[in-house]
């Protein structure tokens, strides 16, 4: 998976995780706030796991780790709006 599609997935992730908040959560987050966020974790988890060698381009540890870092950070700012 090259870049672009990193920050493709981030950014279908981010906007799937926003419709899926609650709407208490989803009116305090901004959505193009959330889908440019998570796109850009999915972009340092790649990152790191290339520099770390813990993963290559195409793996499916790639995968997994691109989309559990952009899930993570809906699921912080949704708590973090939900206050």
């Amino acid at each position: 998976m090259g870049w672009i599609g990193t920050i493709f997935l981030g950014a279908v992730v981010g906007l799937s995780g926003w419709w899926l908040q609650r709407p208490r959560a989803r009116a305090g987050m901004r959505l193009w706030l959330v889908v440019v966020l998570a796109a850009a974790a999915a972009v340092v988890a790649k990152l790191a796991g290339n520099l770390t060698g813990f993963f290559y381009d195409g793996q499916t540890l790639e995968w997994l780790a691109t989309v559990l870092a952009a899930i993570a950070t809906v699921t912080v700012l949704g708590s973090v709006a939900a206050r």
